[in-house]
């Protein structure tokens, strides 16, 4: 590490100081807090992550409690915060660090990385925070800061200037203080090195800035242009008991919604009308056949970050078969004011809201 950085990294560390966020998972050196809030603060804002982490770790407070939970608990306890196989991931990892390494987050970097949902940026998160070594987390955000420090105008997503932005990132590590360092980045490019409009005149590295000196900082990082948000189009079956109970299925343990419940159903191809296809997939799910009435008892709109989905229920008749686990973990019959027992995505709560009123 020469001078030159031995001195920006000492600046950022001085605006730190006087500007760091107070967020719960700061308060703790526990490797297992690091863990936790770096994982739910992959693709999600801070302020969303806030009420989530602190019930989370309320209700799990350590790898044991993790994993010795039912998945379905800690899948209840992440709903509506998005991108599920993060969960997933957090629960199979603490049934893997309680088996083979006594419960305890190593603090080996090659350890962490064989760790389902661990990458190299939260392994450069905890090994930095939790243990002070001089490892770098690089992100969307300091990708971004150091684009427009040193100029970058290749774009983004390619792997080239992925790994010129991730060296130029982990040259700036200072030995001391490297778990600090790494916030201050975020915070720098949460307060100031914003995507849009940064505010440069209060930047502690505007001196070095090559991007501001050159005139462009709000023009970098380049990025491709992306292609239309696709939509689909998602059907459900409502199908009741004598008790007036809906049958609801729990999805398999993989994919965007893994190991949430729902009504049978899914995605239809648009050449397929709704009706057949949901009575094939009922069929695929469940082993029932079923009749389909023509009109839908609800539709919702919902986006997720690569696609828009229009989800519409439909009543149907229970013609044949007993249900059997064919295409789904689990089903069961419940009452749609008990949902609040099961884990549903944001666009299930809202069919069920929908179908309530």
């Amino acid at each position: 590490m020469g001078r030159k950085e031995q001195q920006m990294a000492a600046t950022l560390l001085a605006w730190y100081e006087e500007n760091r966020r107070d967020l719960p998972w700061r308060r703790s050196g526990d490797p297992y807090v690091v863990w936790i809030s770096e994982v739910m603060l992959q693709q999600t804002r801070v302020d969303t992550v806030v009420p989530y982490f602190t019930r989370f770790v309320d209700r799990f407070p350590d790898v044991r409690s993790l994993a010795k939970a039912p998945l379905d608990r800690v899948l209840k306890a992440w709903e509506n915060l998005g991108y599920y196989g993060r969960a997933r991931n957090l629960h199979r990892a603490a049934r893997d660090i309680l088996e083979r390494h006594g419960g305890n987050l190593p603090s080996d970097r090659n350890a962490l990385l064989r760790l389902p949902g661990i990458g190299p940026y939260i392994t450069g998160a905890i090994l930095s925070m939790a243990f002070g070594k001089a490892e770098a987390a690089v992100d969307g955000n300091v990708r971004r800061i150091m684009a427009r420090l040193y100029a970058i105008r290749e774009p983004l997503d390619t792997a080239a200037t992925l790994r010129e932005l991730d060296e130029r990132a982990g040259a700036l590590v200072p030995l001391d203080c490297p778990g600090d360092f790494n916030q201050a980045l975020m915070d720098l490019g949460a307060q100031v090195c914003t995507p849009r409009v940064p505010r440069c005149e209060v930047c502690p590295w505007r001196v070095e800035c090559a991007a501001l000196r050159e005139g462009d900082a709000e023009s970098l990082p380049v990025r491709r242009k992306k292609e239309p948000v696709p939509r689909r189009r998602a059907v459900a079956a409502v199908i009741r008991d004598e008790q007036g109970r809906c049958l609801i299925v729990k999805r398999m343990n993989r994919g965007l919604l893994g190991g949430l419940w729902k009504l049978p159903g899914g995605e239809v191809p648009s050449e397929e009308p709704p009706a057949r296809g949901l009575e094939r997939l009922v069929t695929e799910e469940l082993g029932l056949r079923i009749r389909v009435d023509r009109n839908p008892l609800a539709s919702v709109d919902h986006v997720y970050s690569h696609f828009r989905l229009t989800l519409e229920a439909y009543a149907c008749e229970w013609r044949g078969g007993r249900p059997e686990v064919l295409g789904c973990e689990a089903w069961a019959w419940m009452a749609l004011d008990e949902r609040d027992r099961y884990p549903f995505s944001r666009a299930d709560h809202k069919l069920l809201n929908a179908l309530l009123e």
